[in-house]
């Protein structure tokens, strides 16, 4: 890649060489953008497709075809188009990664920047699958893994990860409890932070489903992008994605990024609509991948939201159970309820009109229901036990 790479601060501006920060911003502790030599990048064209086959990663020693994360299906979904009377509905299915989730792609790039700095143990703090995904990827690069997870996390997710051989500790709090044991564990033990909000190279990782929408699309980028929110890193990875594409005159615009949350877990929802700085919430949701009280890399998401012209909603647990229903029954995919809630957004904004029917959209599909079997259960029936064909209804 080419040198050098700026780290900026979010919060205040301020730029560095990004060998000079390892997590966050040495003057205000916000945190980091990492920004290529876009000028360079355009104006070597055998750079640049080095840079496309890379995912434009700021690695020193990547090569082309490193990574086993990614490379996920763009679905048509006419079923669901035809329902919603939306025929340019797209859903990007990353339950195909190998821990069922899209933070493969964080852990990946995160396991190789370790590397990079000549260490084996990285840590995690997490309510299950960017657990559960650092602890597949850290095995298939034999390297240590340590995860703190709330104890409330579901037991699937717990399961995966032991799987994978990581070392799990069970906080007795939520994940951002976990999240401030962890980074003390991270700053007294040396390990290296898988953390998102706290290294800048999650949200470059995650940037790479930009990347592959773009392609899949012809660099024809969508009209809306969908995408469930958290901590705010997959949304900040979006926006961080097509910024990359645009800057490098890739694409003539960005799509508008459209932030859905949880009613009951909406810090950056609730700031967008009233035009305030971040909040923190007590987070309580169905969708446990998105429950966070305060977002770590909530400034990311404000500024893909606003900077896209896109928006932000809410929706309940009703909601998200519905749209799990729907996925499932009209085009086949089984999402866990953080991976179907910016579907079921896509839902209310389109009843809303926030959404025009001729749109091209996509909607993210984060993580397979698999991971939270039991999530969907208060809306199905017990199946009938027969004991002969005469027993059919």
């Amino acid at each position: 890649m080419p040198q050098p790479v700026t780290a900026r601060c979010v919060a205040c501006g301020a730029t560095r060489p990004d060998e000079g920060v390892l997590y966050t911003c040495p003057d205000c502790g916000g945190n980091i953008d990492l920004l290529l030599d876009y000028a360079a990048l355009r104006n070597d064209s055998a750079e640049l497709r080095q840079a496309l086959a890379c995912r434009l990663a700021p690695l020193r020693k990547i090569m082309p075809g490193s990574f086993t994360s990614g490379n996920t299906p763009l679905l048509p979904a006419p079923r669901l188009g035809r329902e919603l009377e939306l025929p340019g509905l797209f859903l990007k299915d990353e339950t195909r990664n190998l821990s069922g989730s899209l933070k493969d792609r964080a852990s990946e790039l995160v396991l190789m920047r370790a590397m990079e700095l000549g260490l084996d143990t990285v840590a995690a703090a997490s309510t299950g699958n960017a657990a559960a995904s650092l602890a597949a990827l850290a095995a298939r690069f034999g390297m240590e893994a340590v995860v703190f997870a709330p104890k409330s996390a579901p037991a699937a997710k717990l399961r995966q990860i032991q799987a994978h051989g990581a070392r799990l500790y069970l906080v007795d709090g939520n994940y951002d409890r976990a999240f401030d044991i962890c980074l003390d564990a991270i700053r007294e033990k040396g390990w290296y932070s898988r953390n998102t909000g706290h290294n800048p190279w999650c949200c470059e990782g995650k940037k790479s489903v930009a990347l592959e929408i773009a392609e899949q699309c012809r660099y024809k980028v969508p009209d809306y992008i969908f995408v469930p929110v958290g901590d705010g890193c997959i949304i900040g990875g979006v926006h961080k994605g097509f910024y990359d594409l645009y800057e490098l005159g890739l694409i003539e615009r960005l799509p508008r990024i459209v932030a859905v949350q949880a009613e009951g877990s909406a810090a950056i929802a609730n700031a967008w609509r009233e035009k305030r700085e971040i909040v923190a919430v007590q987070a309580d949701t169905v969708a446990d991948s998105i429950a966070v009280d305060l977002p770590r890399d909530g400034l990311k998401a404000l500024r893909a939201v606003r900077d896209s012209n896109g928006f932000a909603l809410t929706v309940s647990d009703e909601e998200i159970l519905r749209a799990i229903s729907d996925l499932a029954r009209f085009e086949g995919l089984f999402a866990e309820p953080a991976g179907a809630t910016a579907f079921a957004g896509l839902r209310k904004a389109l009843a809303a009109g926030q959404v025009e029917p001729t749109a091209h959209v996509v909607t993210l599909i984060t993580g397979t229901g698999l991971k939270d079997r039991d999530a969907l259960a208060p809306l199905l029936e017990e199946p009938p036990l027969i004991s002969s064909l005469e027993d059919l209804e």
